[in-house]
């Protein structure tokens, strides 16, 4: 019986359509192509290339000659430039920087850090919601029993007898025993459930592309706190080097100034450019370890030293890194996608809210076994027998008359939710064409002031190892070799810091392009260990 009613309703919601607003995605105005090298940076080109040409000149005519220890050290700290490729390829992060302690880290921080997880919990809550939302579709069946006893008073009930006298009779207790399969079904004729299914949807797949802005912004910062503990291993050595390099002229000087050679002002100034080099030394190595507790933090562990990768010159010369073309971006970047799903879903709930003021139909019904005694508790075996089966079957409709404008002023919220979501969502395409560009010139203006400071600092060390030279064949003041040394060292300083905003500057760049890695890594543990 009740699969005659129930088949006829499953028809009637076939034939139903979902009303409401079909989304569209809006037109961004996405360009062709990103923007070209501005006429300065092009008209510059040439000089840029002039400065490598030289660079790598004055490099050959180095290794023609016989090094210092120290001078080799500090030659093979040079770095060629790193390529800019137009593939579209999805490279990874790790084939990206080609550094296996960068990929170790990055998983650490993927699967240890708590803004992960707090991120993975969240989108396992949505998609329980959405899983709710599906079951709303269909039927709900549920079982109930009861087994009690009752007594209803009806006062005392006189009942005629064939001889003229009336007999009294009073109701007794009774014992019952009852067993009820329910089903309870809203068809969905307005499309309202599915409505409510498409906004639940969204809002998971929203949440998910935010739990991918937290990786990709974690690996983000993985990736340039670990080039910038590498950057800052640099400058320790840079600094440790110009420690022993003054400490060794202090020697000699001393020694001059016993024979009476130089006058104590000249020893006092080599004496001062000893401790400033300490100095250098103690600020680096407080640098390092804050750097490696910050890190420590981002992999989700006490702080602790962080393994070293890849010297910062050779992850400087593998880069490789894809651009891709501007369509690509808005099916990349997860803030770019989370902003569409809400979009979607924000569409999706203009039709619920439209759907909410129509009829509601439903069909509720129950079937089973009822018995009742007077006299002991019914045995289940005398439950289940024909004469004790009842069955309910209704069909129902609920119009919505008057309710001072509640349904229609939730329509205008959700129409106004769905304005609101539009314009979020031509802004985040927006921003994220505007963050590649800058990012693009950025990389590019980097590598040329790279190219220009590997530049000055060859010329630098030659000038360096020249005036020293002079200095102890007696042909040339020792301020020159001071001077010069002063300027090495602050131009060592400066082309490290210029070849980590570099790197910094590709990690910016591929952020921007919505990053790359295996779903493999970024979908597990979602909740933790």
């Amino acid at each position: 019986m009740m699969r005659r009613m129930l088949a006829p309703a499953a028809v009637l919601l076939a034939a139903g359509c979902a009303i409401g607003p079909g989304y569209h995605r809006p037109d961004t105005g996405t360009p062709a192509a990103y923007r070209a090298p501005s006429p300065g940076e092009d008209s510059l080109k040439s000089t840029y290339d002039g400065l490598a040409a030289s660079r790598d000149s004055m490099a050959g005519r180095r290794r023609d000659t016989v090094e210092s220890a120290s001078d080799a050290a500090a030659h093979a700290q040079m770095r060629p430039s790193f390529q800019l490729s137009d593939s579209a390829a999805n490279v990874t992060w790790f084939d990206l920087f080609q550094d296996t302690v960068l990929k170790q880290l990055v998983i650490t921080a993927i699967n240890d850090n708590r803004d992960v997880r707090v991120a993975a919990a969240t989108v396992q809550e949505y998609q329980a919601d959405l899983g709710a939302a599906t079951a709303n579709l269909f039927p709900a069946f549920t079982v109930t029993g009861q087994l009690g006893r009752q007594k209803q008073s009806f006062g005392n009930i006189s009942i005629p007898e064939p001889n003229g006298t009336t007999a009294t009779f009073i109701v007794p207790a009774q014992n019952y025993l009852e067993a009820l399969g329910n089903v309870a079904w809203e068809l969905d004729f307005w499309g309202r459930l599915r409505n409510t299914r498409t906004e639940a949807k969204n809002n998971f797949l929203a949440q998910e592309e935010s739990r991918r802005a937290v990786v990709l912004s974690l690996v983000g910062s993985v990736a340039t706190g670990y080039l910038q503990l590498r950057q800052l291993d640099l400058d320790l050595d840079i600094a440790k080097r110009t420690l022993e390099s003054r400490r060794e002229t202090y020697r000699l000087s001393q020694q001059k100034f016993d024979r009476g050679a130089i006058a104590e002002l000249d020893l006092r100034q080599f004496e001062g450019d000893v401790g400033d080099a300490a100095a250098a030394v103690a600020t680096y190595e407080k640098l390092v370890e804050q750097q490696e507790n910050q890190l420590s933090l981002l992999l989700g562990r006490s702080p602790d030293s962080i393994p070293r990768g890849r010297p910062l010159n050779e992850v400087l010369s593998a880069v490789d890194l894809p651009v891709g073309i501007p369509s690509q971006l808005l099916e990349r970047r997860p803030d770019v996608k989370q902003a569409e799903a809400q979009l979607r879903s924000a569409t999706a709930g203009v039709g619920a809210a439209i759907d909410a003021r129509l009829p509601k139909f439903t069909i509720d019904g129950n079937f089973g076994f009822e018995n009742f005694s007077s006299t002991h508790f019914v045995p289940t075996t005398q439950l289940f027998v024909p004469n004790n089966q009842i069955y309910q079957i209704y069909a129902g409709v609920s119009i919505p008359i008057f309710d001072f404008g509640a349904l229609s002023s939730a329509q205008r919220a959700a129409q106004a939710r769905a304005v609101e979501a539009r314009n979020i969502y031509e802004k985040a395409a927006l921003t994220a064409f505007r963050d590649v560009n800058n990012y693009l010139s950025e990389v590019r203006n980097d590598r040329q002031q790279t190219v220009a400071l590997q530049t000055q600092v060859q010329a630098l060390r030659i000038a360096y190892r020249l005036s020293r030279d002079k200095y102890e064949a007696g042909y040339a003041p020792y301020l020159d070799v001071l001077t010069a040394q002063r300027s090495l060292f602050a131009a060592e300083q400066s082309l490290v810091a210029a070849e980590f905003q570099s790197l910094a500057g590709v990690v910016s760049l591929y952020q921007s392009l919505g990053g790359g890695w295996p779903n493999s890594v970024t979908a597990s543990h979602p909740a933790g260990h």
